[in-house]
């Protein structure tokens, strides 16, 4: 059974006309294990059907660890949407429900090759130079959380230095767990509170910039 319907695929297509460059899923996955992987496998597969500018890459978790390594994946099901090269844009968990909406907006914006921010928002991402991973916690039935998402997904296309990972909270309990996340959309950054809810770009980018400062000291 298709799980994207008949006429959402239209739709899909539609927008897809609006895609310029190459965009390529690197998609890792198990056979064994995992709840979410084959359905989320299926997904990516009918999404990447829909338009010749969309590639998908499958590996195996484990097979093909050191790939896994190399783009630091650490848990599956896990995507990576990318260009020519990694923008360190990812998502853990199936991307369905809202987050759907968000993985449509992530293709279309790294086929843009523009992450789309407000020109301030760009000059002081320039002036990170210490690696930040953040990490958002949603669900698929949470309405704010694809603005949440999303935008966090603009910064790591903008900065080198910032991995931006969209976490569904009810596959990984033990994230949530670890990161206290009692509601949805919740950021995380560098094992610290960012955000909670879905904040204005200004926002982000003060919290974000802050946490970074505090990063850079702690290493000095």
């Amino acid at each position: 059974m298709q799980l994207i319907q008949d006429k959402d695929r239209v739709e899909i297509q539609k927008r897809f006309q609006d895609l310029k460059a190459p965009v390529t899923i690197v998609f890792f996955t198990q056979e064994m294990e995992c709840a979410y992987c084959k359905d989320t496998h299926q997904l990516l597969e009918e999404l990447a059907s829909l338009s010749d500018k969309i590639t998908l890459k499958v590996y195996d978790f484990v097979k093909d660890k050191t790939i896994a390594d190399q783009y630091g994946i650490d848990k599956i099901p896990a995507a990576i949407i990318m260009g020519e090269k990694d923008y360190g844009i990812r998502f853990y968990g199936i991307p369905s429900g809202y987050e759907f909406s968000t993985l449509l907006e992530d293709l279309l914006m790294v086929s843009r090759r523009d992450s789309g921010l407000a020109p301030a928002t760009r000059e002081a991402l320039k002036d990170i130079s210490t690696p930040l991973r953040l990490q958002v916690f949603v669900t698929p039935t949470c309405p704010y959380c694809p603005r949440a998402v999303f935008l966090a997904h603009q910064f790591a296309m903008e900065s080198e230095h910032i991995v931006a990972d969209g976490v569904e909270a009810t596959e990984y309990p033990h994230l949530s767990v670890k990161y206290s996340v009692r509601g949805v959309p919740k950021t995380v950054g560098n094992d610290k509170d960012v955000a909670e809810g879905a904040i204005p770009e200004a926002h982000l980018l003060q919290n974000v910039l802050s946490l970074v400062q505090q990063s850079a000291a702690s290493l000095n």
